[in-house]
C-alpha cells in the first residue's frame, strides 16, 4: 500500500477565487500562507510560510513522487496552487492526487467539506471560523484610515486571528482525513479513476478564448445599456428603471395587472396589446436584463494570461447521475446559435459595425447572446472537431426497456420523432407533417420519465402551438405506444422499495442491479459504476409507498430529505448511462485528439486544421458503437454527428 500524504493549504491572491483556481494563481501576488499536512495516520504538521518557515525537502520531493498518494478535499485547488508555488512547468500530475470531494460526490453526498462531515455525523467537524479568517487574510482588504491605508492583512496585523487561522488549516486536514477514512469502504471504480485523471488534464489544458471579441462586446454594452437606461428614465420618470420593484409599481400605475416581472412574464406581456410607451419600456427592460454580457465579463476576468480559460468543467458535478457540471461561464448552459450567418456577425462585431447591426437586426443584445459560444476558439493551425450523440437519452431508455420498435428506428437511421408520431396517431409515416412531427418530438423529449401534461408544457408544447386541451391525449397516446418504458417505471419503483425494505439484491435487465447496505441504496449501472442514495427510507401506506433519501436539492443547493419514484429512478439511470457512454468515448478520443471541452453529450477536440476532416471521421468512428462497441452495452446503438469549426458553435 502506498504512503499517503494528506494536504490542506491556505492562500492569498488579488484575484477572486470565483474566477477559478487557474486564474487565481495566475498573478505575481499569489502566495501560499499555510501548508498543513500529515503522513498516513500521523499527527498533522503545519508550515507557516507567511511567517518565514519553509517546506521540508522531504515534502517537496514527495509532492512530485509517484509512489506517494496525495489526498486533499477539492484536490484540484491544492494541486494547481502547489504547481505555481513549486514552479512546475505546466501542472503537477493529477494521477498522483486523490480527491475526497469527488469521492463524496460520487456517493451522492454534499460537495462542501463541512457539510459532508455533518452528513456523516463525524466527530472531526470542520472549524466554522474559517470564512471570516479567509476574508481577513486571504483576500485584499479595503484601505482605510483605521488600517493605515493598507490593502492586505498580514499575520502581524492580528496575531490572535492568525493563530486561529493556523488551527483552522490544521483542522481541515483532520476533517478531510476522517472523511477519507469513513469512505474508504466505498471504492471508486478504476474507470472512474481514469476519468478523473483525464478530466483534470482537460481542465489543465483549457480552451482558447477570443478576448478581443469579449472586450469589444463589453465596451460597447456599457455605453449601450446606459443609453437604454436613459431612455427608460425619460419615459417612466423613475430613478432606476432597471429596479424590478420600481418598474413593477410604474406598470401597475399604468393600468397593468401583474404580480411578478419575471423574464417569462415580460415576454407574455410583450405578446399582448399594449400602449406604445409601455411596449417600449418592456422591450428596454428585456434588453437590459440580458445575461449574456455577464458571461463575457467572466471570460474577460477568468481567462489566464495565455488566453486560455481553464476549469470550466466539474467532475461529478451533478452528483445524482455523475454528469459533469459547468463552472465559471457555465458551458452547459450557453444560448443557442440561431443565425446562419454567425461567422459574419462575429466579424461585424469585432469590426465594431454596431450602427449597421442595430439597423439590420431587431436586437443587438440577442446577437451578443448568440455569439457567446463563438468566444471559444481554436489556436492558429488548429480547428475544433465537434461531435455529439444524437437523441442519446431516447436511445438509452429504449435499450433499457427493450422497446424494440424504437431500437429498430434508430438501427435503421430513421427519424424517431416522425416514427413516434406515426405510432401515436396511427398514421403512415409519409403522412407525418411538421405539426404531427412536433407532437412526436415533444412527447419523446418530455414523457420518458413518467411526466404528464406538466412535463409537456415545461418542454415547450404550448409555445410550439399545441393546444392545451390536446396534451392529455398526447400523454395517453405516447404511453400506449411505449408500453415497455411505462412498465420500466413500475419495475424500478417496486424493486427500489423491495431492496430498501429487505436488503436483498435485485438483478434487472442489461446488468442493472438494485442493492443496499447500512448507509446507502445503490443502483449499479451496466458500466459497474453505482448511483448512491444516502440513508434510504420508506414512508406512506401499503397502497402508496414513498421512497426517501438524504441528498442535495440541485436547484437550492441544500442538503436534506428528498423523495424519488420509478420514473425519476429511470431518469437517473438513463442520464447516468448516457454519461458513461460519452465517458467511454472520451477515454478513447482523448488519446490522440486532445479534448478541450465537452457539453452534455458533445465533445470538442482541438485538431490540426490541415487534416481536420480526417480527424473528425476518426472521432466519429470511436463514438459509433457499431464500429467501436461498448463492452457493457451490447445492442445499444449510438451514432455521432459532427463538424469542424474554427470557433465553437452549434451547427
Amino acid at each position: 500500500m502506498k504512503k499517503k500524504l494528506s494536504v490542506d493549504i491556505e492562500t492569498y491572491s488579488d484575484i477572486e477565487i470565483t474566477k477559478g483556481v487557474y486564474r487565481y494563481v495566475d498573478t505575481p501576488n499569489f502566495e501560499i500562507l499555510l501548508f498543513a499536512y500529515a503522513y498516513d495516520d500521523n499527527p498533522v504538521e503545519i508550515i507557516d510560510l507567511a511567517c518565514g518557515e519553509t517546506l521540508p525537502q522531504e515534502v517537496i520531493d514527495d509532492l512530485q513522487n509517484n509512489s506517494i498518494e496525495k489526498h486533499a478535499y477539492n484536490a484540484q485547488f491544492e494541486r494547481i496552487c502547489l504547481s505555481k508555488y513549486l514552479g512546475i512547468k505546466g501542472y503537477l500530475d493529477p494521477s498522483q492526487w486523490h480527491c475526497t470531494m469527488v469521492k463524496a460526490m460520487y456517493l451522492g453526498l454534499p460537495g462542501k467539506l463541512g457539510e459532508v462531515a455533518k452528513a456523516l455525523n463525524l466527530e472531526e467537524q470542520k472549524d466554522t471560523a474559517g470564512t471570516l479568517l479567509i476574508k481577513y487574510f486571504s483576500v485584499p482588504c479595503k484601505p482605510s484610515k483605521a488600517n493605515g491605508q493598507r490593502t492586505r492583512n498580514l499575520p502581524h496585523h492580528d496575531f490572535a486571528k492568525w493563530d486561529l487561522f493556523v488551527s483552522y488549516c490544521k483542522q481541515d486536514v483532520v476533517t478531510e482525513r476522517a472523511i477519507s477514512k469513513r469512505l474508504e469502504f466505498y471504492p471508486i471504480t478504476e474507470t472512474e479513476r481514469r476519468l478523473y485523471i483525464m478530466d483534470q488534464k482537460i481542465n489543465d489544458r483549457g480552451v482558447e478564448v477570443d478576448i478581443e471579441l469579449a472586450n469589444t462586446i463589453i465596451n460597447f454594452n456599457d455605453e449601450y445599456v446606459e443609453k437604454l437606461n436613459d431612455r427608460a428614465q425619460e419615459i417612466t420618470g423613475l430613478d432606476n428603471p432597471n429596479s424590478i420593484a420600481q418598474l413593477k409599481e410604474w406598470l401597475i400605475d399604468e393600468g397593468l395587472e401583474l404580480d411578478s416581472l419575471t423574464k417569462a412574464k415580460v415576454t407574455e406581456l410583450l405578446e399582448s396589446n399594449l400602449d406604445d410607451h409601455i411596449q417600449e419600456v418592456l422591450e428596454l427592460r428585456q434588453d437590459m436584463s440580458k445575461t449574456s454580457v455577464k458571461k463575457y465579463e467572466m471570460l474577460q476576468t477568468a481567462t489566464c494570461s495565455d488566453s486560455r480559460i481553464r476549469g470550466v468543467l466539474q467532475f461529478m458535478g451533478a452528483n445524482r447521475t455523475g454528469r459533469w457540471a459547468g463552472r465559471l461561464v457555465q458551458v452547459q448552459n450557453l444560448p443557442q446559435n440561431k443565425y446562419e450567418e454567425i461567422d459574419a456577425l462575429r466579424g461585424l462585431v469585432k469590426s465594431q459595425e454596431f450602427d449597421y447591426l442595430m439597423d439590420a437586426y431587431p436586437s443587438i443584445t440577442n446577437i451578443f447572446s448568440q455569439l457567446i459560444r463563438t468566444s471559444f476558439v481554436a489556436p492558429e493551425a488548429k480547428t475544433f472537431a465537434i461531435a455529439d450523440y444524437s437523441a442519446i437519452e431516447a436511445r438509452v431508455i429504449a435499450w433499457l426497456a427493450d422497446e424494440t420498435w424504437v431500437i429498430d428506428v434508430f438501427a435503421n437511421e430513421g427519424d424517431i420523432y416522425k416514427a413516434t408520431a406515426s405510432k401515436m396517431f396511427d398514421a403512415p409515416i409519409e403522412n407525418i407533417d411538421k405539426q404531427l412531427r412536433a407532437k412526436g418530438k415533444v412527447a419523446t423529449l418530455a414523457l420518458g420519465y413518467q411526466g404528464s401534461t406538466g412535463a409537456l408544457e415545461a418542454m415547450g408544447a404550448l409555445k410550439m402551438g399545441i393546444p392545451q386541451d390536446e396534451l392529455p391525449g398526447i400523454v395517453k397516446a405516447w404511453r400506449k405506444t411505449n408500453k415497455n418504458i411505462v412498465k420500466l417505471w413500475k419495475t424500478y419503483n417496486d424493486a427500489a422499495i423491495q431492496v430498501i425494505k429487505t436488503g436483498n439484491l435485485i438483478q434487472l435487465k442489461h446488468g442493472v442491479k438494485f442493492l443496499r447496505d447500512d448507509d446507502f441504496f445503490y443502483i449499479e449501472l451496466p458500466s459497474g459504476r453505482r448511483l448512491s442514495y444516502f440513508k434510504p427510507t420508506l414512508s406512506g401506506s401499503d397502497s402508496y409507498t414513498k421512497i426517501k433519501y438524504q441528498g442535495v436539492e440541485q436547484a437550492k443547493k441544500t442538503w436534506g430529505s428528498k423523495d424519488t419514484y420509478g420514473g425519476k429512478l429511470v431518469e437517473n439511470v438513463v442520464q447516468a448511462i448516457a454519461r458513461d457512454c460519452l465517458a467511454e468515448a472520451m477515454l478513447l478520443v482523448n488519446i490522440q485528439h486532445p479534448i478541450v471541452m465537452h457539453v452534455h453529450d458533445e465533445l470538442i477536440a482541438e485538431v490540426e486544421e490541415l487534416v481536420s476532416n480526417q480527424k473528425l471521421d476518426q472521432i466519429k468512428r470511436l463514438m459509433n458503437t457499431r464500429i467501436t462497441p461498448i463492452s457493457w452495452a451490447p445492442g445499444l446503438y449510438l451514432k455521432a454527428e459532427g463538424y469542424c469549426s474554427k470557433f465553437y458553435k452549434k451547427d
